[in-house]
């Protein structure tokens, strides 16, 4: 088997933020396809609730600078970067004051959700697809974890198709019980209109956005589902299924799945 580059989008890691099954998930499945001998690039957003002197994050000056239009507005990309030195791992974060400096994730201290995370999760996910072209880093198969990393494939599919980066890249969507309660707007497919992305690109996401529908898309655009969490929105799981892409049912904790997983990632 020849060496792969798999390139992990994720919602959470820990030790950045609290221990979940996407942060924890996501913090050893990287180290642990790395040491079957793949290659690995790690990103989250770096959330205004992540310490960065207690983790050491640092600016990457290089791949900072540019702006990302949404809806109209130019929003400046920050990269930061930090270490798990007992993983030998680097996690890229992607930071910009407008979307990630208030001090919560998704929601604030009365559990309401941010209105504006939909676009939160098209600036993180154009950001980290950019940030891939400044590295001149080719991902084999591209890894997403939790609802926030949804608009890969679409982006993947359309905008970036015909990228050097990406043009032969696989897109996995790896499945979680991580939903959320506040359906995005209705002019949330009219945000995603990008450079190759039609009306038809984003023909799922008319009127209001629940989690289901946004899910849907997601596999929908995807090569490849995994069932990283046992117990998963039932209706999804269903959809998965049924969606004919190449599925792999919960292959237990991290001691088992390892081999699954990487054999998966060979097999697409």
């Amino acid at each position: 088997m020849s060496t792969k580059k798999i390139l992990y989008i994720t919602q959470e890691i820990t030790p950045y933020l609290s221990e979940s099954p996407i942060a924890t998930n996501c913090r050893y499945l990287p180290q642990a396809i790395q040491e079957k001998g793949q290659e690995i690039r790690t990103f989250m957003p770096k959330f205004g609730n992540i310490n960065e002197r207690r983790n050491q994050l640092h600016e990457v000056i290089r791949l900072s600078g540019m702006n990302l239009i949404i809806d109209d507005t130019d929003h400046p990309l920050i990269i930061k970067v930090a270490s798990i030195q007992a993983a030998r791992m680097q996690i890229y974060f992607i930071d910009n004051d407008d979307y990630f400096k208030r001090k919560h994730t998704i929601a604030d201290d009365n559990g309401v959700e941010f209105s504006d995370n939909e676009e939160r999760s098209i600036f993180y996910v154009r950001g980290v697809l950019e940030t891939i072209k400044k590295l001149r880093w080719i991902p084999d198969i591209i890894d997403c974890h939790g609802w926030m990393t949804a608009l890969t494939g679409l982006y993947i599919k359309t905008a970036y198709a015909d990228d050097p980066c990406f043009k032969n890249s696989k897109i996995v969507y790896s499945l979680y019980n991580d939903g959320f309660k506040q359906p995005f707007s209705e002019t949330f497919a009219d945000k995603l209109k990008f450079d190759g992305i039609k009306d038809k690109d984003v023909a799922g996401l008319k009127g209001p956005v629940d989690y289901e529908a946004l899910s849907n898309f997601a596999i929908n655009y995807a090569d490849g589902i995994i069932q990283s969490e046992e117990s998963v929105n039932g209706n999804i799981l269903d959809f998965a299924n049924k969606s004919g892409k190449k599925f792999l049912s919960y292959p237990g904790g991290l001691d088992t799945s390892v081999d699954a997983i990487n054999n998966f990632y060979e097999n697409l």
